[in-house]
């Protein structure tokens, strides 16, 4: 299975899994459990406990039981590379490669465990849909956990075919811009084929997630980047936009011009797990505000000098940027400190010392008017 098969070396043929992603760093990778006798793959699709995976031989079905189970961060997922038997009934999986990138999110369960929705991704595609009013408070916290994971975000506005007014397009799509700085934004019509060909240059070199919530028109977007109706695609209501789970599993796919896309379902939730780097990438220009606050560890709540307080009076930062910001950091907080007991010691010592500035204040504040 060596690389040196593949275009640019000295032989012509391809290696069969290069369509899939294959490349040096993979085959380095792979070399120990290649001479065990073990077989390379890419994991295309996950379904209760077993897995379909591409391999230089073909498609084959394998067991995940081998995997270890207990930490649902550490389970097979779609776009893994896997060490695979080559032969047994049933086959077993034996181990996945280390992961480049991962896309994690927190679960809804009480325990708020992290779940792992994709890996080894280079582009995280976030699929906004234009028939309905632009929700920019849960771009940000797509936006969040896609630079958390590794990948570059590419926000899609889709159904742009809805929005018939230029002008009017131009603003939403600058509306998002400032939401998503570092960002491409590309409206998106799949039934007019408007701004198809620049997101296809875009997911065209590496592996692509493609995540929005359900009747956002990722089903009808990924078939429109393969070029045949692969996913199923469910009529949308009028009233909300919303529409069925079309797409029930992670499904990983080889697009015609090149690339890879998992397509996912529609997320009803998307928690934060961790992402404390991707929230600071988000708000970058706060994380550059902050710098010439008085304090360096300003709050940005009522601290006297603080520059990101300064920006909002004078309109160079939006308060919602501000309140969106607060929310986010405060949500990864709480997740973060529920498997962190140092930083749940930090948390408590904060809150009694803020705890204690408000007392002080309000013993100042009254000791101030019993002298007047």
């Amino acid at each position: 299975m060596s690389f040196s098969s593949l275009p640019g070396s000295s032989s012509s043929t391809s290696h069969p899994l290069q369509p899939y992603g294959w490349d040096a760093g993979w085959e380095a990778e792979f070399a120990p459990y290649e001479a065990d006798g073990l077989l390379a793959g890419r994991v295309v699709r996950v379904d209760r406990g077993q897995c379909d995976v591409v391999t230089a031989d073909g498609p084959l079905r394998a067991d995940t039981a081998f995997v270890t189970p207990h930490d649902p961060l550490r389970v097979v997922c779609t776009g893994d590379w896997v060490a695979v038997e080559p032969g047994g009934n049933p086959r077993y999986v034996r181990t996945y490669l280390p992961r480049r990138t991962a896309f994690v999110r927190s679960t809804s369960s009480q325990r708020s465990e992290g779940q792992i929705l994709a890996a080894n991704v280079d582009h995280a595609v976030i699929a906004v849909s234009l028939a309905v009013e632009l929700d920019l408070g849960r771009i940000e916290r797509f936006l969040a956990l896609a630079w958390e994971s590794g990948a570059q975000p590419v926000v899609v506005l889709t159904k742009a075919d809805l929005v018939p007014d230029p002008v009017t397009l131009s603003y939403l799509v600058q509306d998002v811009e400032t939401t998503a700085p570092g960002v491409a934004v590309v409206p998106v019509s799949s039934l007019g084929g408007e701004g198809l060909d620049t997101l296809a240059a875009i997911v065209g070199g590496g592996t692509s997630v493609l995540l929005g919530q359900s009747g956002a028109g990722k089903s009808t977007l990924a078939n429109a980047l393969l070029g045949e109706d692969v996913m199923d695609v469910q009529a949308i209501r009028d009233v909300d936009g919303k529409g069925r789970h079309t797409t029930t599993t992670r499904n990983l796919l080889v697009l015609p011009g090149g690339g890879v896309l998992i397509d996912t379902p529609g997320l009803r939730g998307v928690g934060l797990w961790d992402a404390g780097t991707g929230v600071g990438q988000v708000f970058a220009e706060i994380a550059e505000l902050a710098e010439r606050c008085r304090f360096h560890d300003c709050a940005h709540e009522a601290e006297p000098g603080c520059a990101v307080l300064a920006a909002v009076d004078t309109g160079e930062l939006p308060e919602r940027r501000l309140q969106s910001y607060r929310k986010l950091q405060r949500e990864n907080q709480r997740i973060v400190a529920k498997t962190d007991a140092r930083l749940r010691a930090e948390i408590r010592k904060d809150w009694k010392r803020k705890g204690a500035m408000g007392k002080a204040a309000m013993e100042a504040k009254r000791g101030a008017h019993w002298r007047s």
